[in-house]
C-alpha cells in the first residue's frame, strides 16, 4: 500500500515539520498489522514528497492476529495486503497522527496555512464507482484524476481492475487532507479489517466535524463508512442534524436514500452483533457511558495502542471492554479504592480465568496525585470521569503525575460538560452531576485546561462530545484525547 503527499511552491522540505518526519531520514514504524515505512522520493526547494508506504504480511492476517471477512479462503486468497484499504486509514492516523492535530510549533503559521498539496493513492478499491471518486472528493476542493487498469492484458474482455490509482491535488492545510483521507479511504474500502460498531460513529463525526454535515454525499459517506449498519447510518445523522442546527441549517432526513442502505457482509462477528441488537427495542437510545466507553475504546484503537492503563478504573467497565480488544495486549486497572479494585477483579473474573488472562491484566492500587513509577511504560492512558473527583489545589499534581512523569504517547480523558446539567430535572445551572464531584468544567474551561496542559507537557489535544448534543447547551460529556509530539 502506498500513498504519497507532494507539496510545491517555495521552502517545500518544511513538509517535514509538518509530517515530524525529517526528509533525510527514512522511518520505520511497527503496526498491528506490518510495518509502516516513511521515506522522501524527493525533496527539493520548489518539491518535495513524502510518502507512507505500508507493508502487510499476509499469514500474519490469516493467523487471525487482526480479523478478516469471514475465515475459509477468503483468509488466503484476498487483497488484503496488496490495496489502499482500511489498513492503511488506520496506518495515516498512527504516523501522522500528530500532523492531523494541525501543531506544528515553530511552523505553525505554515501549518495553518493552505498549501498547493497532492496525494496519490496506490490501487484504491473502486468496484465500478469511478463516478463517485469526483463526487466525494471535488466538494472538498480537489481536482481529481485517476488510473484504470485492465484486469488482464491477456483477456481484455475482462474488462477493468476494479482498482484506481487516485490523485487529489488543491490548495487546502495538510491536517485537512489527512483527515479527509483517513475518513474517505474506508468508505470505497468494503471489507475493512475492524469491528465497525457505535465507537466508528464517534470517529466518523470526530473527523468530520468541519465538512461532512453540509457534503452533498454525506448519505454515502456516511453509509459506505458505516458499513451500511442502520442503527448506526440513524445514530450518526441524528448527531449530523444536530451538528447543522447549530450551524444555522437543518438538514432533511432524506428517507429514501437511507431506504437503500443494505446489511454488510456477514461475519461471524457480525452476525452474533446483529442477533443482540435484534433483542433490543428499536427506538432505545444508547446510555450514556455505552457511548463514552465507545468512544473511548475507539480513540485507542485509532492510535494503535496495545498497552493501556485506565488510572481510576473503579469496578472495571472500561477494562471489561478492553480485554475483547484483540489489539489490547497489556491492559492495567488502578484505582485509590480497594473495595473498587476488588469488584473490578469479580467483573473481569481473574480468579476462575486462564493463565493468558491474567498474564494480560493487572490491577493495583494506586493514587493519581503521586509519582508512581508503575504509571509508566504504556502507549495509552485512559482517566474517564476522574478529574472532577480530585480537589482543584490536586489538579497540578495530577498533571505532572500524568504528562510530566509517566507521559504515555496518548491520553484518553472525559469529564462532565457542566452547562448540560440544565437538561436533568433534578438539577440547575450550577449544580454539581455527582455529590463527590469537586467540580465541573464548562466546554471553554474544560478546552482552556486541557489546551494549556497540552502545551506545557508538549502534547496537542483534540476534542470532541458524547452524548445527544443540545444545540446550546453541547453533550453531557466532553472528551480530550492528547498526543505526545514527536
Amino acid at each position: 500500500m502506498l500513498l504519497t503527499l507532494t507539496y510545491t511552491g517555495q521552502n517545500t522540505t518544511d513538509l517535514g515539520y509538518l509530517l515530524y518526519k525529517n526528509p533525510y531520514r527514512p522511518q520505520v514504524f511497527n503496526l498491528n498489522h506490518g510495518k509502516a515505512y516513511v521515506f522522501y522520493p524527493e525533496a527539493s526547494h520548489e518539491r518535495t514528497t513524502a510518502a507512507l508506504l505500508l507493508d502487510i504480511d499476509p499469514i500474519d492476517l490469516a493467523r487471525g492476529k487482526v480479523g478478516t471477512s469471514g475465515g475459509g479462503l477468503f483468509d488466503y486468497v484476498n487483497d488484503r495486503p496488496y490495496v489502499s484499504s482500511s489498513f492503511l486509514s488506520t496506518a495515516i492516523a498512527k504516523v501522522f497522527g500528530t500532523a492531523m492535530t494541525g501543531r506544528a510549533d515553530t511552523h505553525q503559521a505554515l501549518s495553518d496555512s493552505p498549501l498547493n498539496l497532492a496525494a496519490t493513492v496506490t490501487m484504491l478499491p473502486c468496484r465500478g464507482e469511478q463516478e463517485k471518486l469526483k463526487t466525494v472528493f471535488e466538494p472538498l476542493g480537489y481536482d481529481v484524476t485517476y488510473e484504470t487498469f485492465v484486469s488482464d492484458e491477456n483477456f481484455p474482455n475482462w474488462g477493468n481492475s476494479k482498482y484506481v490509482t487516485l490523485t487529489l491535488s488543491g490548495r487546502v492545510r495538510l491536517r485537512d487532507l489527512l483527515k479527509h483521507l483517513y475518513v474517505l479511504i474506508p468508505v470505497f474500502d468494503r471489507h475493512k479489517h475492524y469491528w465497525v460498531g457505535a465507537d466508528e460513529v464517534e470517529k466518523l463525526l470526530r473527523m468530520g466535524a468541519d465538512w461532512l454535515p453540509n457534503h452533498p454525499e454525506k448519505t454515502y459517506i456516511t453509509g459506505r463508512y458505516l458499513s451500511r449498519r442502520r442503527l448506526l447510518v440513524n445514530m450518526a445523522f441524528e448527531r449530523l442534524s444536530a451538528a447543522n442546527v447549530l450551524d444555522g441549517e437543518v438538514i432533511a432526513d432524506e428517507p429514501d436514500e437511507l431506504e437503500e442502505l443494505e446489511e454488510p457482509e456477514a461475519t461471524e462477528e457480525a452476525i452474533a452483533q446483529s442477533k443482540i441488537e435484534e433483542q433490543k427495542e428499536p427506538d432505545k437510545k444508547m446510555n450514556l457511558n455505552t457511548q463514552r466507553l465507545g468512544s473511548v475504546v475507539a480513540a485507542l484503537k485509532s492510535c494503535g495502542a496495545q498497552r493501556v492503563i485506565d488510572l481510576g478504573c473503579g469496578e472495571g467497565n472500561l477494562l471489561f471492554l478492553l480485554i475483547k480488544e484483540r489489539q489490547i495486549t497489556q491492559i492495567a486497572g488502578v484505582d485509590v479504592s480497594h473495595a473498587a479494585l476488588e469488584r473490578a477483579n469479580k467483573k473481569l473474573k481473574l480468579e476462575q480465568a486462564g493463565d493468558a488472562l491474567r498474564d494480560r491484566v493487572t490491577l493495583f492500587q494506586g493514587s493519581l496525585t503521586y509519582k508512581d513509577a508503575r504509571f509508566a511504560g504504556y502507549d495509552a492512558a485512559c482517566v474517564i470521569e476522574v478529574i472532577e473527583h480530585l480537589d482543584m489545589s490536586r489538579l497540578a499534581a495530577f498533571e505532572r503525575v500524568l504528562f510530566e512523569f509517566a507521559r504515555p504517547p496518548v491520553v484518553v480523558l472525559t469529564t462532565p460538560n457542566l452547562e448540560y446539567n440544565e437538561k436533568y430535572e433534578t438539577l440547575d445551572a450550577l449544580s454539581l452531576r455527582h455529590s463527590d464531584h469537586r467540580f465541573e468544567y464548562t466546554r471553554a474551561e474544560f478546552r482552556e485546561w486541557a489546551s494549556d496542559v497540552a502545551k506545557k507537557h508538549g502534547y496537542a489535544v483534540q476534542f470532541s462530545e458524547i452524548g445527544d448534543l443540545d444545540a446550546k447547551l453541547g453533550a453531557p460529556t466532553q472528551m480530550g484525547v492528547f498526543t505526545l509530539c514527536e
